[in-house]
């Protein structure tokens, strides 16, 4: 029998791993409180309809990666492929319209069956931040600079160019669809078979396409600003002069779309190419009719997702756990009044380890191998004594203490 092995698409995140993602969750956190983001759930799974009516049936997502299941109700279930539609749903059922603008950070995992590589997974994990309730130009501009706060924070913004482009309001983007309708129709024997499907549908979806030959095509299609209107075209100068005067640099993309009905005005990407093929490491844009599609009232919003195994990757320097403090008992008398000991530590904050079984040698080889910074020794004759002997394991000096000034002593040590 084959040992067993995690899912195809799935990985094991091992302690030091764990550690990196932790990192990038927790820096995530804390950036984003900083801008007033609080920090919500979703559940893991949502019937399909909250993704299927917003993401759109046609869409790569919906019609081939989502994980969808009947529950025993009969009702069709879909562990969550994104954050945004069930956060824009829990705003929804929860009657938050009255507290706009409605500021969300959120992070966990995420399912999608798609081909597994370097960076992307079947179940990943994102961080997440949405402002949901604001029109205004500056709630664009501050959720992108949550996302270079945070890529600044764990020093990989300098990996990474954020590309920006608009999609305009309704308007422009009707006559923009219009457009690209009359270019792709021309050239209609020349395109993919999913982009002849999308051309009817959604033609910007074609924009998006993989395929060498609709890349070819795409390289002459019309561009999205030549038909913004006056609103729009004012709109993304005030993003882009927010941007600059925070000195957050961009580059503009005129191809950057975003394929689905709901998305208006500003979308960006940070990317990167220190993974090897370009990639985004935090992708977002505006939303103005997300909240409508899914049954709440017209209501705009903005917002990004990130990916935390890729964010992961791009760290130069790997978080160190807190260096424990070990605790040795010397002989079998010492053996209950040290793990006593090393739980009153654990209690007032301390790391400490403490072996279950071995002798003096063995538990310090352990120490060692678990990066103590310091050992507590204690036997009989220490107990005797109401003292113990500290052992500094960087500097290889060992002293004797009081028992009563041992916790200050482990709190002073470097």
């Amino acid at each position: 029998m084959s040992l067993p092995q995690p899912v195809r698409g799935t990985h094991d995140l091992l302690p030091e791993d764990y550690l990196r993602h932790a990192h990038v969750r927790e820096t995530a956190r804390e950036m984003a409180s900083r801008f007033g983001y609080a920090e919500m759930a979703t559940p893991i799974f949502e019937f399909t309809e909250v993704f299927a009516r917003t993401m759109g049936e046609s869409s790569d997502v919906v019609s081939k990666e989502m994980y969808s299941f009947e529950s025993r109700s009969g009702e069709s279930m879909t562990l969550r492929p994104e954050y945004t539609a069930g956060i824009c749903r829990a705003f929804i059922s929860n009657g938050l319209q009255q507290n706009v603008p409605f500021k969300a950070f959120a992070a966990g995992p995420m399912f999608r069956y798609e081909r597994p590589q370097k960076g992307r997974q079947r179940q990943f994990h994102q961080i997440d931040v949405e402002c949901i309730g604001a029109a205004e130009a500056k709630a664009d501009i501050e959720v992108i600079a949550v996302g270079a706060s945070i890529l600044h924070k764990l020093g990989v913004l300098e990996h990474c160019t954020l590309e920006i482009n608009t999609l305009g309001d309704q308007e422009s983007r009707e006559a923009y669809r219009a457009a690209l309708v009359d270019y792709f129709s021309d050239h209609k024997s020349s395109l993919s078979k999913d982009s002849l499907d999308r051309l009817g549908r959604n033609p910007l979806r074609i924009l998006d396409s993989k395929d060498k030959g609709d890349r070819i095509l795409v390289e002459n299609a019309p561009l999205f600003t030549d038909y913004l209107n006056s609103f729009s075209s004012e709109f993304f100068a005030e993003v882009l002069d927010g941007l600059s005067l925070l000195g957050i640099n961009y580059e503009l993309n005129r191809r950057l779309v975003r394929g689905l009905d709901y998305y208006t005005h500003t979308a960006f990407e940070f990317v990167t190419t220190a993974l090897g093929a370009q990639g985004a490491v935090i992708a977002g844009g505006r939303y103005d009719g997300l909240i409508e599609m899914l049954g709440g009232k017209p209501t705009p919003g903005i917002g990004w997702a990130g990916g935390i195994e890729r964010l992961a990757m791009l760290m130069d320097d790997v978080p160190i756990a807190e260096r424990p403090i070990a605790i040795v008992p010397v002989g079998e008398t010492a053996e209950a009044f040290t793990a006593k000991l090393a739980y009153q530590l654990r209690q007032e904050g301390l790391n400490i380890e403490m072996a279950f079984k071995g002798n003096v040698g063995k538990r310090m080889k352990r120490a060692n191998k678990l990066n103590a910074r310091a050992a507590v020794l204690i036997g009989e004759d220490e107990l005797a004594r109401n003292v113990c002997s500290l052992r500094d394991l960087d500097q290889g000096e060992q002293s004797e203490i009081p028992l009563s000034e041992l916790s200050a002593a482990l709190g002073a040590l470097g």
